[in-house]
């Protein structure tokens, strides 16, 4: 069910940090996604409704990959985690081939813009890489994403020690 415009203003936009320089609507249609996460049907229309207000706009790429992630989807996740580097390469004006980077490519220190929903976009695959069990695969992501963001900005840190883990549980 679609929600009309004009009660978007009732909404408690600004309880999560979805990003910067979102349409209010946008914002009001991911607050609504947030509210209701656990309701995952009213929470993907509300994220899909975002989607169709701002199809560019990373800010809401990244919560639907976030949200397929949570619900388990995890194809659905890795196909918009592709169509956010995609995205964030175009808007950012470096390759989309994540292996050809280096640190002169962009401005990875960055706090936010499409260089910082690059790296998070990288992070989100390195998880699902993980879940998948391809280990090598999400090996692959990280050594990129140490290369990018060697102070680990975007915490991808904690998937190092998650791959690190499940190969420990592989020698066992």
């Amino acid at each position: 069910m679609a929600m009309p415009e004009h009660n978007l203003s009732g909404l408690d936009v600004g309880s999560v940090h979805f990003g910067f320089d979102l349409d209010p609507h946008v914002d009001a249609w991911l607050q609504s996604a947030a509210a209701c996460v656990s309701a995952g049907d009213a929470s993907l229309k509300a994220l899909n409704a975002a989607r169709r207000r701002a199809p560019d706009q990373l800010d809401v790429l990244q919560a639907l990959y976030k949200y397929h992630v949570y619900r388990g989807d995890l194809q659905q996740a890795l196909d918009i985690v592709f169509q956010t580097l995609i995205k964030a390469s175009i808007q950012g004006g470096f390759d989309r081939d994540w292996k050809t980077l280096g640190p002169e490519s962009a401005d990875w220190h960055a706090k936010r813009g499409p260089a910082r929903s690059f790296l998070y976009g990288l992070k989100a695959l390195a998880f699902i890489r993980l879940r998948q069990h391809d280990c090598a695969g999400a090996e692959d992501i990280l050594a990129t994403l140490d290369r990018l963001d060697p102070t680990d900005q975007v915490g991808s840190g904690v998937l190092r020690d998650l791959l690190e883990g499940m190969r420990d549980e592989q020698r066992r």
